[in-house]
């Protein structure tokens, strides 16, 4: 049996969507052979912490919880690779929600040749209305090389969004896992992936993205924002240097 190893990174502070998040990762079904394990990681080691998370989440043999120092998103879902023992590795953020035949797409673009990564359609979810998070998505099929770069370049747009991104594990350890930083860090590992191997865009719609106050009011310091848009941009371009290189 092959798996694909989903990774949650929670909040305590704000994990109440999580039993919803675990619904729609519940009703999800795989092609034959292949299952799906939950790696639900606590992004704090405070005993309280941990019981407010271990709480919403059910008795159930796939699901694996852990707990690490508070360092945001990118470092939790970092940790919890250590536990992951999937082919795949599947982000789920712990106030989204997979539509039907998420996972089961995301297999079957794997199984392309040289596709080491896999992105979907996504709406934004707001009390119950839901509306296309993108206009600019593109075609269904294969993403080539340096495509989400150039389009982030050229006017600051994310391609695809990274918040459904599927990856191939060894590809994801080589690159360390999601870069340390504040926010950005799911944009940095895309535009990693993009620098190295291509993709593939699923054009169904793979997940609703819940738009909510504390997630919306995030990240609005000008300073951060450049110094993590610089670094985003000169990994992806040295990376990419390197595979030129070769």
């Amino acid at each position: 049996m092959t798996s694909v190893s989903v990774i949650t990174a929670v909040d305590p502070q704000r994990s109440e969507h999580l039993p919803q998040t675990w619904e729609s990762l519940r009703t999800q079904r795989l092609p034959p052979g292949w299952d799906w394990e939950w790696l639900v990681q606590c992004d704090s080691t405070d005993a309280d912490d941990r019981r407010r998370v271990q709480a919403l989440i059910p008795d159930d043999e796939r699901i694996s919880f852990g707990a690490s120092r508070r360092g945001g998103p990118g470092i939790a879902r970092t940790m919890a690779l250590a536990r992951a023992t999937g082919a795949l590795v599947k982000t789920l953020d712990a106030d989204d929600q997979l539509t039907e035949g998420a996972l089961a797409r995301d297999v079957v673009a794997h199984q392309q040749p040289n596709v080491y990564w896999s992105a979907s359609r996504v709406l934004d979810w707001r009390e119950g209305e839901t509306s296309p998070h993108y206009p600019w998505d593109p075609q269904a099929g294969r993403i080539k090389s340096g495509m989400v770069y150039g389009a982030y370049r050229n006017n600051f747009r994310i391609l695809v969004h990274p918040a459904t991104l599927c990856i191939k594990f060894q590809l994801l350890v080589a690159l360390g896992g999601w870069m340390a930083l504040p926010a950005s860090e799911d944009t940095a590992l895309l535009l990693a992936l993009d620098a190295v191997c291509d993709g593939w865009f699923n054009d169904e719609v793979g997940m609703n993205y819940r738009r909510w106050e504390p997630q919306m009011s995030a990240n609005t310091d000008p300073e951060e924002f450049a110094a993590r848009r610089y670094l985003v941009t000169t990994r992806a371009e040295a990376l990419s240097a390197l595979i030129t290189r070769r």
